[in-house]
């Protein structure tokens, strides 16, 4: 167990035993402190400014900005990529893109058949998050969005870490809401009301992952538990049960979607996705609910994050008219501000004070540290991740990173490399004749990123190609280089 926690442990139970009637010292009637339950909750293509406490106007999230209100919220945090899968293994390994598996949405598909299959799972003993605190002690569940593996392999959340799975193994079978089945563990479970090749149904599918979650919450409210929410909206298709969309429509100019685009038509496009951000926000706020009334709230770390940027021009998606990426250039699937930065929250009534603000730049397989140094369990072999606990505690000195690290073969234009160090961020293409030109950006002059400074700070750039040279690992499975 990590001395901090050991500290903070044994400081609890000082004050419990000073503070406590003299009856309620008696060995058999008190109980040791735990490490707190984890609950991880990753939304699905939610662009950086797309929260009211992020600048949000046209979009209204009241319980995660009041959840920000409570707790801190970081203004530069990470996605480890552009795209699902990738932050997926990121955030399960702790490894940034240059060391992770996974790089890049793979799809692969069922043997002796065309059908598809789910993504590129993850070798046999990868160890993972889960893992780690199911060894520690805790009870672990996943509901939404899998992303790393089929039901025909091995890289299925039950054999990961996850003692409960209940939702999407696949990502294409993701992009339908109101799907026929949803997976527990590996057997299908039909979903009342909703036909096969459908447009709609009875059963929202977000909405039965979040009363899953619930219910294990509920289950296992006495002992710790890590419970992960990969939710899969606000990603398209855009579809949004009508109590929803009530509340949004003729609300903004809006103009039908007619489905050419890809995903299905929608007659009020932006007035659905707004509304499927809202129906995000007043699940999140019923999880925190039930963790107040069951007494829960103290004991339970909450952290809300996307797992990339917000969604391009497909769908019917409008980011650019909710201005879904702020002052940021670039959306998902690329390596510029916009496909990257992400909203993090976490909140910890009685640990982490109220309405505290970070800008310390942070990627997401920082939580898996951070998850892990809390809950006294061992780390993840090779991990890239820095725990935030010091940040998050108020305590102590916290690591910083040198840079964040970050590449990805299918941004436009090419295979792509980024490094964020300090104030500067660089980016170059990798083309067929090797890597060209590096641009380089001062975020603090020049969040946009719009004028290219590699000519006049040479030096950082050499500083920037060492730190490539040293991040990326070549990848089989995912080479950088033009396909």
């Amino acid at each position: 167990m990590p001395m901090r926690w050991s500290l903070i442990l044994g400081l609890a139970g000082t004050l419990l035993a000073l503070s406590a009637p003299a009856q309620a010292t008696r060995p058999e009637t008190r109980s040791r402190p735990r490490p707190p339950n984890l609950v991880l909750i990753l939304a699905d293509d939610l662009g950086y400014a797309e929260l009211g406490c992020y600048g949000q106007t046209g979009i209204r999230t009241p319980e995660l900005d009041r959840m920000a209100q409570e707790g801190i919220r970081f203004t530069q945090a990470y996605a480890p990529s552009p795209v699902c899968a990738p932050t997926r293994c990121s955030l399960l390994t702790g490894r940034h893109q240059g060391h992770a598996f996974v790089r890049d949405n793979q799809e692969i598909r069922r043997p002796g058949s065309q059908e598809f299959d789910g993504q590129l799972p993850l070798p046999a003993g990868t160890a993972t998050l889960a893992q780690r605190l199911r060894e520690a002690g805790y009870r672990t569940g996943i509901f939404g969005k899998w992303g790393l593996g089929g039901p025909h392999t091995d890289s299925v959340p039950d054999r990961l870490g996850f003692d409960t799975f209940y939702g999407y193994l696949c990502q294409r079978h993701a992009h339908d809401h109101y799907p026929a089945y949803l997976w527990r563990n590996r057997t299908k479970e039909a979903l009342a009301g909703n036909p096969d090749d459908s447009h709609g149904g009875a059963t929202y599918a977000q909405d039965r992952l979040f009363a899953e979650a619930r219910s294990f919450v509920r289950e296992h409210r006495d002992r710790p538990f890590f419970l992960y929410l990969p939710t899969v909206v606000p990603h398209l298709a855009l579809q949004v049960p009508e109590d929803s969309l009530a509340e949004y429509r003729g609300r903004f100019p809006d103009t039908a979607y007619d489905g050419k685009k890809g995903y299905r038509p929608h007659a009020a496009p932006r007035a659905a996705y707004a509304a499927m951000v809202t129906r995000l926000d007043r699940e999140v706020g019923a999880l925190l609910a039930l963790l107040r009334e069951l007494g829960l709230e103290r004991d339970t770390l909450v952290v809300f994050t996307s797992d990339n940027g917000a969604t391009i021009d497909i769908g019917g998606a409008d980011s650019g008219f909710f201005a879904s990426t702020g002052p940021y250039r670039g959306r998902k699937m690329s390596l510029h501000e916009g496909g990257l930065r992400v909203p993090l929250l976490a909140r910890w009534p009685g640990t982490i004070p109220a309405g505290t603000g970070s800008d310390r730049i942070t990627g997401l397989q920082d939580l898996a540290a951070t998850f892990l140094d809390l809950a006294g369990a061992a780390p993840l072999p090779a991990q890239d991740g820095i725990s935030l606990a010091p940040t998050l505690l108020g305590r102590g000195r916290q690591p910083e990173h040198p840079w964040l690290y970050f590449e990805f073969r299918s941004a436009p234009g090419g295979p792509q490399q980024a490094l964020r160090m300090g104030q500067w961020k660089a980016l170059r293409r990798i083309t067929r004749d090797g890597p060209a030109a590096t641009q380089l950006y001062d975020l603090a002059l020049d969040p946009g990123e719009t004028a290219d400074r590699a000519g006049s700070h040479p030096e950082i750039v050499a500083r920037v190609h060492a730190a490539w040279a040293e991040a990326h690992t070549p990848s089989a499975e995912f080479p950088l280089r033009p396909r």
